[in-house]
């Protein structure tokens, strides 16, 4: 069985009279330790995509020496309804370093391209929910 890359929890909602959707990203937990102090400096990556191009991008802020962060950021998203077949948004979970390069502890992606049936099943709620925030926890997959 492979490490657990953790798991992280976001909120979606989708307003189809603005053409809105509304992308939280909430928390992480039991993210692997990538620093030698034990810990990490985690921040997300937000990308939204329209088919394989990426039409959007955003990250929260970094949060430091914590394997459990608590993000609670939004993001709010221009998408016309007839596009949100063919969208995806993928979610970085990253680890900020001062000295070496930034290591991506682990990802999620929801939406068209979605490889777990969890991520399938949330999107296809949020599409089904207009207006109403869905937030789930989801386990991270390797980058």
């Amino acid at each position: 069985k492979c490490i657990s890359r953790g798991e992280l929890q976001v909120s979606l909602s989708y307003q189809p009279v603005a053409q809105r959707m509304t992308v939280v990203v909430l928390k992480a937990r039991h993210l692997p330790k990538m620093d030698i102090t034990g810990l990490s400096d985690p921040y997300v990556k937000v990308n939204v995509y329209y088919g394989r191009k990426r039409i959007a991008k955003k990250k929260t802020h970094v949060k430091k020496c914590t394997l459990n962060p608590v993000f609670n950021e939004s993001f709010i998203y221009d998408i016309p309804t007839d596009l949100l077949p063919d969208i995806s948004i993928e979610f970085l979970v990253i680890d900020f370093d001062r000295t070496t390069k930034n290591e991506v502890v682990g990802r999620l992606i929801l939406g068209a391209h979605s490889v777990t049936a969890s991520g399938a099943e949330h999107w296809r709620e949020v599409c089904e929910s207009p207006r109403k925030p869905i937030a789930k926890w989801h386990s991270l997959s390797e980058y």
